[in-house]
C-alpha cells in the first residue's frame, strides 16, 4: 500500500553514492526531508531533476531540509552522476527496489518505467506532501512550497 499524507515514513538504510551505509533514522527528529524517488540516471527528465533540486538546494538548506534521491542504480552509477553534475545532496542505490515498494511508489508507461514520486517530511518523520509527477520540473516547487508552508505553521 501506498504510503500517504500523515504517514510515518518507514525507516530504511542504503548505500549513497560514496558506499557508505546511511539510514534514514540518522536524519528523523533533526531535518525536513525531501526524498524523491526517480527513474534513472542520466536520463534527460532525471538529470533535469537533480540539477534542479542541485541549482535550489542551498534554499532547501536555508529552509533546514535535506534532500535524497533514490533510483535503482548502482553506487558506482551514482558517484559519476553526482560528479558529472556536481550534486551536493545525497543520492542512494535502492537495488532491487526494496524501498521504492516500501513507499509504494507506482510505475509509469504499463509499468515499464519506474515512477517519479517526492516526499516531503516533517522532521517528526510524517509525510506531509506526496507529489506524483513525470514532469521532473514541478517537484522542486511543490517542496519548497509545502517546507514554507511547514514553517509558517
Amino acid at each position: 500500500m501506498a504510503i500517504q499524507m500523515g504517514d510515518k515514513i518507514p525507516e530504511f538504510s542504503l548505500k549513497d553514492q560514496d558506499g557508505n551505509a546511511f539510514s534514514i533514522a540518522s536524519l528523523i527528529g533533526k531535518k525536513v526531508l525531501v526524498i524523491y524517488f526517480y527513474p534513472k540516471d542520466y536520463t534527460p527528465g532525471c538529470t533535469k531533476e537533480a540539477c534542479s533540486f542541485r541549482d535550489s538546494y542551498e534554499d532547501f538548506k536555508t529552509m533546514g531540509a535535506e534532500v535524497i534521491g533514490i533510483s535503482d542504480d548502482s553506487v558506482s552509477r551514482h558517484l559519476k552522476f553526482s560528479k558529472s553534475y556536481k550534486l551536493p545532496f545525497i543520492l542512494l542505490s535502492d537495488s532491487g527496489n526494496k524501498v521504492r515498494k516500501r513507499f509504494g511508489v507506482p510505475s509509469n508507461l504499463f509499468g515499464l518505467i519506474p515512477g517519479r514520486v517526492t516526499y516531503v517530511v516533517d522532521k517528526n518523520g510524517i509525510v506531509v506532501l506526496v507529489f506524483d509527477s513525470m514532469n521532473a520540473s514541478l517537484h522542486i516547487k511543490k517542496a519548497k512550497e509545502t517546507i514554507d508552508k511547514l514553517q509558517n505553521l
